[in-house]
């Protein structure tokens, strides 16, 4: 989140809709489904906007040996403080609107014929606040982020613990080649690969243990709806990002007396 009294590098546009937004009877806008819209707002909380953070990165070159297990860190670096850069500006868009916080955030990553070597990092959610005016910013101050849907942060509330953050790691990952001679002894034979094995194994290790380092920063309890995904981003068969990434929270002291969803229509819609 930019510093207060910082320059903002957000585009002149999106100062302006927010600006319009943040008026009074500004109109709202969200990427909330209508199950997830009804349910933030039985949680308490009211959208404001939806808030997008976008950064186009080149991404370095890094060589690797052909037989060698080894991470990439070049390109760990960089895809990683490229998705930092759009969350930063996404945070910055909803301290705009003057928000609690961003549910339902999306990570995405873009690729364009117009460069082979460049990336586009985009981070999108719906900014909302607490509409009795119970502050739920984390503990420096900042926007709360979660990629939580609507329906799960009013389950999350309503089971006495909230969101503090958007927590993640990742590891870029060279899987080394087999050799001819690896190739043919293991020829129509059922057999553990463990080069292959140890090197998939080590990549999540990473990619985990780097996405806890983050909640524990955060000072979070614990990290819920964890997800590993795994992208080679055009960087060919062999070399692959492995990308842990969750919500983490702690606990509000009790259960919320949140009332039961007055939904007719399936929550998990």
């Amino acid at each position: 989140m930019a510093q207060e009294g910082a320059p903002s590098d957000l585009p002149a546009a999106a100062l302006e809709r927010l600006r319009q937004q943040a008026a009074p009877g500004g109109l709202f806008t969200s990427d909330l489904s209508v199950n997830e819209f009804v349910l933030v707002r039985q949680a308490g909380f009211e959208p404001l906007g939806l808030v997008v953070g976008s950064s186009i990165y080149h991404i370095g070159y890094q060589p690797a040996m052909w037989r060698q297990n080894q991470e990439m860190q070049v390109l760990t670096q960089a895809t990683y403080h490229a998705r930092e850069l759009a969350m930063s500006r996404m945070e910055e868009e909803a301290d705009a609107l003057g928000a609690d916080g961003v549910v339902g955030v999306r990570l995405v990553v873009n690729r364009y014929d117009w460069g082979a070597d460049l990336a586009e990092f985009l981070a999108i959610g719906t900014a909302v606040r607490h509409a009795g005016g119970t502050s739920h910013r984390t503990h420096d101050g900042r926007p709360f982020t979660s990629d939580l849907s609507g329906q799960d942060f009013w389950t999350l509330l309503r089971a006495g613990y909230r969101p503090v953050g958007l927590v993640m790691g990742n590891c870029v990952y060279h899987v080394a080649h087999q050799t001819v001679a690896q190739f043919l002894r293991t020829v129509g034979q059922n057999q553990e690969m463990l080069n292959f094995t140890q090197a998939m194994y080590d990549a999540r290790e990473l990619a985990m243990e780097r996405m806890q380092a983050e909640a524990a920063e955060r000072k979070a309890e614990g990290i819920v709806g964890v997800r590993i995904d795994e992208r080679s981003h055009g960087w060919g068969s062999h070399v692959i990002e492995f990308f842990a990434v969750g919500t983490a929270v702690v606990a509000t002291g009790e259960a919320s007396s949140l009332p039961a969803p007055q939904l007719t229509l399936a929550l998990d819609g």
